[in-house]
């Protein structure tokens, strides 16, 4: 079930609010069926209902706020790791062009194309096999970038190649904390937490409701649409590569763009 919904959300986000409306509409009807059900037996209306509706919605407010910022939170890391990891490339990219060595001008060169080999990371969907595919390809290239610093460090084992063999560390550690941020997503079991409590408070709503024998079909529909876009609000943000909050690459084509034209170094200046 949890992977159909996953793959629901993955390729179509407004199918799969319309079905968490369509959960959260069957259940306030339910509610409203059960009620209209026992008045019609004969049986005096509940004491309490209210008293517990109000408690379960407020429960449910409050769980929401704390998954919002979970998923807030989560989604802040990601961006926060993009920007982390171009501006660590881009520097790295500068150090290697400052220096006038053939193995430091094809670090710079490598440089270009892993930048646009991280952006195709942030921006690929929801497929195993592609992601899996790019960090293959991002350790290969770390590999060879890594192997022309080993060969500076032991030609010229001054602090201007430990300058830029530090740049190089720092990418890859990026690297890895992109990694982590994208794979860190929103518990499942809390997914399912939100869904089960909004379904059950928009039933206890319509029971509540249908107890007054006043169902306010218009603007409980409305509550149960308010409901709806929260939760998928909430999930979106929360997942990395699934909806429509997705984490920009605009950092990394920045990055590239700074790239254009190379570094070149001008004629001093005439002396006074």
């Amino acid at each position: 079930m949890t992977t159909m919904l996953v793959e629901l959300a993955a390729a179509s986000m407004a199918g799969f609010t319309l079905v968490v409306f369509a959960v959260q509409f069957a259940a306030r009807e339910l509610g409203c069926w059960l009620a209209a059900r026992r008045l019609a037996r004969g049986d005096a209306p509940s004491e309490g209902v209210g008293v517990v509706v109000a408690g379960m919605l407020g429960l449910l407010g409050f769980v929401l706020a704390l998954t919002l910022s979970f998923a807030n939170t989560r989604y802040q890391e990601r961006r926060d790791a993009t920007l982390a990891e171009a501006n660590a490339i881009g520097t790295a990219w500068l150090r290697a062009e400052a220096i006038d060595h053939p193995r430091s001008a094809e670090i710079a060169r490598l440089l270009v194309d892993y930048t646009k080999l991280r952006a195709d990371f942030v921006r690929v969907g929801l497929d195993a096999a592609a992601i899996e595919e790019l960090n293959r390809r991002s350790n290969a290239a770390q590999s060879v970038i890594w192997g022309h610093m080993a060969g500076l460090v032991r030609e010229r084992p001054d602090p201007i190649i430990a300058a830029l063999q530090a740049s190089l560390n720092d990418t890859f550690d990026s690297a890895t904390s992109q990694r982590f941020a994208f794979a860190a997503r929103l518990p499942p079991q809390l997914a399912w937490l939100l869904l089960g409590m909004a379904t059950l408070g928009m039933a206890g709503l319509g029971y509540q409701l249908g107890q007054r024998g006043r169902p306010l079909r218009v603007l409980s529909t409305l509550l149960v649409a308010m409901w709806t876009a929260i939760l998928v609000v909430i999930l979106d943000l929360g997942s990395a590569r699934i909806g429509n909050i997705r984490t920009s690459t605009a950092v990394y084509d920045w990055t590239v763009q700074g790239f254009e034209g190379g570094v070149s170094v001008p004629a001093l200046p005439a002396s006074r």
